[in-house]
């Protein structure tokens, strides 16, 4: 079966006018938003310890940038899913290196390539199969590719050329480049004579500002892009692991007293390391040699079942530490939002917009029409007969918006999601409804509360949605029922808290993504689940575990 082409997205980064917000960088290697790797020796095991940056990046961004990491980590699982026991080992001796978490959002290490070695940071990404990094052959212009190490093939003296043209599409544009091979050292285990991608053109600004150079895949071969030898296969073929298995113990941002944690995790090659792990894992078969698929029971909010996993195949999933989020279907993820009380990113950037603009709208309201000032913040279209007051205000308007998404070198969802007939209508209606309250001399602050209701109007389809960051003690618990056991997130583990100048924006963990069969329907256990939960990858025995982290 040829190979599908894999795609992850990191979460972008950038500025905001409205508010500043401080956010996590949402790509766990999502690549947005991509991903993580551990290794133990002895027998032959290889322990990779995770150690967290805890110091926060200058840039910073605001909220509605979520939306924009949602789309980019959606398109890449679009097009990357559209398509024995070890417990004897975990005692044994390993080697460790530092893997680092950034804000929870990815979790990268430091590998060597070829002799002398040369250092990169990678995502080690059980979603998908290949290894690549920069190449120092990148085309003219290739900023991400400036910004990070670059492999240099004249300065290794075992490197060995193959030059077969290499491409990943992701959402951002196509990653292309070259295979070649070198020798590939992770912790202290060094691979011999590894094929990896050189890249020499990185698409999009999310390369741009990722922590780490390339990605490391640990997935099954079969989903290897030009059917190049995963790294693991070859550490397995090579001998230099006892055990045909790796697990990930991935810490989180925060300790349970809110203080920022030291250590970002742990991968390790070979076995489990015991002090990262409460209890026995629970083991569920791998059901398709491509991804770690797996089947869950049922998902529950609650205590109460949703009915989401109903028939004898259940939910399938995906262990993926290269996705950040919980990624599911667009209705079941909508009704999980809605549970839980999270309100659409729209809706927060309607709410938003009319605390900005809450006087100028209150004026607005005695001198224009509903349809002129609907026409004005572009949820109607302008009239052939529009005035000449009009026509400045739109002008005026789109050339805010304009100068707000150029400025930060992205398109922000706006206004201009709220565009359509429907809307339009909408609109008008409250703003009738507005000038009704005006009338009956309503003071400002009770015609604006009355305005921000249609807000709550806003559906909900499985993007970004956001919840009060005070209620979050008292939301419910979720389940998910794996090999009839529940593992439980709260809502402190599934909400994604970002905060900035003593401001808090909380974000659900939650992602709706449609995957269409044959595939899919696909539900993504990203970072927001393997967290919490210590994860064994058992190539051996072709099964997945799950245990409480410690």
């Amino acid at each position: 079966r040829s190979p599908p082409q894999r795609t992850r997205a990191i979460i972008a980064m950038r500025k905001s006018s409205m508010r500043t917000h401080a956010l996590a960088v949402l790509t766990a290697l999502a690549l947005t938003t991509p991903h993580a790797v551990l290794a133990l020796s002895a027998p032959k095991l290889a322990r990779v310890a995770l150690v967290k940056n805890t110091k926060m990046d200058a840039k910073t961004v605001r909220v509605r940038d979520v939306d924009l990491n949602h789309a980019t980590q959606r398109a890449r699982l679009e097009s990357m899913y559209g398509v024995k026991s070890s417990s004897g080992l975990a005692n044994a001796p390993s080697h460790s290196m530092p893997i680092s978490n950034y804000m929870d959002a990815q979790y990268y290490g430091a590998i060597e390539i070829g002799n002398p070695p040369q250092s990169f940071q990678v995502v080690f990404d059980t979603g998908s199969s290949n290894l690549w990094v920069p190449s120092a052959k990148c085309g003219f212009l290739q900023i991400p590719c400036d910004l990070h190490a670059k492999f240099d093939s004249a300065q290794s003296s075992t490197y060995e050329e193959d030059g077969t043209p290499f491409a990943i599409h992701y959402g951002s544009g196509s990653l292309s480049g070259f295979l070649s091979k070198d020798d590939v050292k992770v912790g202290d285990i060094v691979v011999k004579g590894q094929g990896f991608a050189e890249a020499t053109k990185e698409p999009g600004i999310a390369f741009l500002f990722a922590k780490f150079d390339g990605i490391l895949g640990l997935g099954f071969d079969e989903i290897s892009v030009d059917n190049v030898k995963p790294v693991f296969y070859n550490m397995m073929e090579q001998k230099l692991i006892d055990a045909p298995m790796f697990s990930f113990w991935l810490n989180r941002t925060t300790s349970e007293d809110g203080a920022p944690s030291v250590v970002g995790g742990e991968l390790v090659f070979g076995g489990s390391d015991p002090a990262h792990f409460i209890g026995e894992h629970t083991y569920v078969p791998v059901t398709r040699d491509a991804y770690w698929q797996i089947k869950m029971d049922d998902f529950k909010v609650a205590g109460r079942s949703i009915g989401a996993c109903d028939g004898e195949k259940g939910c399938q999933v995906i262990a993926d530490t290269g996705t950040s989020l919980l990624a599911g279907p667009v209705e079941t993820i909508s009704k999980i939002n809605n549970f839980i009380g999270a309100r659409s990113m729209l809706g927060e950037e309607c709410r938003m917009l009319i605390d900005q603009y809450a006087e100028q709208f209150v004026q607005e309201l005695e001198d224009y029409s509903s349809e002129q000032i609907c026409t004005s913040i572009g949820v109607c279209d302008a009239a052939d007969d529009e005035t000449d007051v009009v026509s400045r205000v739109v002008a005026s308007r789109k050339l805010l918006r304009n100068a707000d998404s150029h400025r930060h070198g992205l398109h922000a969802p706006g206004v201009d999601s709220f565009k359509g007939p429907i809307a339009c209508t909408a609109c008008k209606t409250v703003v009738n409804y507005a000038q009704n309250l005006l009338a009956q001399n309503m003071t400002q602050d009770i015609i604006i509360n009355e305005v921000k209701r249609v807000c709550d109007l806003v559906p909900n389809t499985g993007g970004t949605a956001a919840v009060d960051c005070g209620d979050i003690p008292r939301m419910p618990d979720v389940e998910f029922v794996i090999g009839g056991v529940s593992f439980k997130l709260t809502a402190r583990e599934y909400i994604l808290r970002i905060s900035d100048g003593g401001e808090d924006q909380c974000i659900s963990g939650f992602m709706g993504m449609d995957i269409p069969p044959p595939a899919g329907p696909l539900w993504i256990l990203g970072d927001v689940f393997l967290g919490p939960y210590h994860t064994e990858f058992d190539y051996g025995n072709h099964r997945v575990g799950f245990a409480k982290a410690a």
